[in-house]
């Protein structure tokens, strides 16, 4: 077997091994190296002449000595700068080896600091750079008040087209009873500040969800895919509520505790406006069906209605008459003429759009008002309180037609109803789904290790999606 001299590459005429590094070298290449610097090529550790140890082998055949050639001084000469070459060259290797690793290391640093200069700016300057909506009113003009009568006219005509008959494509009662979890979703907001606190999903593929967190932050996750899709960053305080826009999956809103409502753009990750007229928290949005307009509510007893596309406030109006102690929930009627705002007051409030005006009552609850859905038969309205209680409401005779006591451990969130109005879902502790007009409790789903914040049906109730501060959101298909 032949040695190579790790310095040269070459069959040493003199083998020697080093104990610091376990290398084999050419005893007078590593006597030269030793001498002139101390230490063992290949791990830098000192080294002594003494300590090397010779190896004994075959003897290998050499070349004719410089003496016995017609000009041994000029071999001999040659073979001194043939050894200065290879110790030179064995250094250039070592410094190439160390300077790519250095510059490497030095590569990601430069990176993460970039990334690091490039997030602070955007969170700390980035409102400098984004568009200030201007809060004066335009009020509703003539104009906007045709194109939501016009809306509205459509929507109606095909409600009464549809009929009272249900499609057959609605998933039955006994397949909802069946709904079991069919995935969990973790991760989606920071751990530092835990906790989903809104859900909501795109009404043309409910597998696409949008989550608002405790941590400040937005995101868009593809259910179906199993990816984040957006982390949309800007507000300065928790989320208090998120939508997707109706017919565009681009388009993202939410409110938070800072005041403002943001309208976002999914594919650039970016705010495209920032809604500022409010003066105290965000405690609710709803769009409107046309899709070009959003109703906001605060803790300041004002709901404001705004263009999505422009940022401009069209017009807000106080309530103060009775005093609501601050608004808290909010969603337009699916014909988006009328909308109801629920109150820490424990009431709810029917506004008129054209007129800007308080045009029904609620009163019922005992606590806080949380939630609010409008079923898409256009007759009912259902609410959930601190009360521990849902409430079914009919439009036509303005008045409750029907009470769920839920446990007073509930701690009711949210409610929904599906988009054939069949059945209707609430969230707390756990999630409720019951059928309408029965009002029958069909499944208890008790998944979740915490407060459900957010709950939603898929196309014609085939699945159901929900959100928690326990970071997750899962989702329950009926059992096969």
């Amino acid at each position: 077997m032949s040695l190579l001299c790790t310095i040269s590459n070459e069959i040493p005429e003199v083998p020697v091994l080093s104990p610091v590094s376990g290398r084999i070298y050419e005893k007078r290449l590593i006597e030269k190296y030793i001498a002139e610097n101390g230490t063992d090529p290949v791990n830098g550790k000192a080294l002594t002449v003494e300590q090397l140890i010779e190896i004994k082998t075959e003897p290998v055949l050499q070349p004719r000595p410089p003496n016995a050639s017609s000009i041994p001084g000029i071999l001999r000469m040659l073979q001194d700068e043939w050894d200065a070459v290879m110790l030179h060259s064995f250094n250039l290797r070592e410094q190439l080896l160390t300077s790519r690793q250095e510059l490497s290391q030095y590569a990601y640093n430069y990176d993460a600091a970039c990334r690091v200069i490039s997030r602070l700016t955007k969170e700390a300057g980035g409102e400098d750079m984004e568009t200030d909506e201007s809060v004066e009113e335009v009020g509703i003009t003539p104009e906007i008040m045709q194109k939501l009568q016009d809306k509205a006219s459509i929507l109606t005509k095909a409600r009464k087209q549809r009929g009272k008959t249900i499609s057959e494509e609605v998933l039955k009662a006994d397949d909802i009873r069946c709904y079991k979890q069919k995935s969990m979703h973790i991760g989606l907001h920071s751990a530092t500040a835990p906790g989903i606190t809104c859900l909501d999903v795109f009404i043309p593929d409910p597998h696409l969800v949008v989550t608002g967190g405790n941590d400040h932050s937005v995101v868009t996750f593809n259910c179906a895919a199993e990816d984040v899709t957006a982390i949309l960053k800007g507000h300065k305080k928790k989320v208090t509520k998120v939508l997707y826009h109706p017919v565009d999956s681009n388009i993202v809103l939410s409110s938070s505790c800072d005041t403002t409502v943001r309208v976002w753009s999914v594919g650039s990750q970016s705010t495209t406006h920032v809604l500022r007229s409010h003066s105290s928290p965000v405690t609710g949005i709803s769009i409107h069906a046309t899709g070009d307009y959003v109703l906001s509510i605060s803790s300041d007893e004002k709901w404001i209605f705004s263009d999505i596309f422009t940022g401009q406030t069209i017009c807000s109006v106080a309530d103060s008459e009775p005093p609501s102690q601050g608004m808290t929930a909010c969603q337009f009627h699916p014909d988006g003429l009328i909308f109801g705002v629920g109150n820490n007051a424990a009431a709810i409030k029917i506004w008129d759009m054209k007129e800007q005006s308080n045009v029904a009552n609620f009163p019922g609850h005992a606590g806080a008002v949380r939630a609010l859905s409008f079923s898409e038969n256009g007759y009912y309205l259902a609410s959930v309180a601190d009360d521990s209680m849902i409430k079914l409401w009919d439009l036509r005779k303005l008045k409750n037609f029907k009470t769920i006591t839920l446990d007073d451990s509930f701690q009711p969130q949210d409610v929904c109803f599906d988009q054939s109005g069949s059945y209707l879902a609430v969230a707390g502790t756990e999630i409720k789904v019951f059928q309408s007009k029965q009002w029958v409790c069909l499944c208890d789903l008790t998944d979740h290790s915490d407060i459900v914040t957010g709950v939603r049906f898929g196309k014609n109730a085939e699945f159901l999606i929900s959100s928690s501060f326990d970071r997750s959101i899962r989702e329950y298909h009926p059992e096969q």
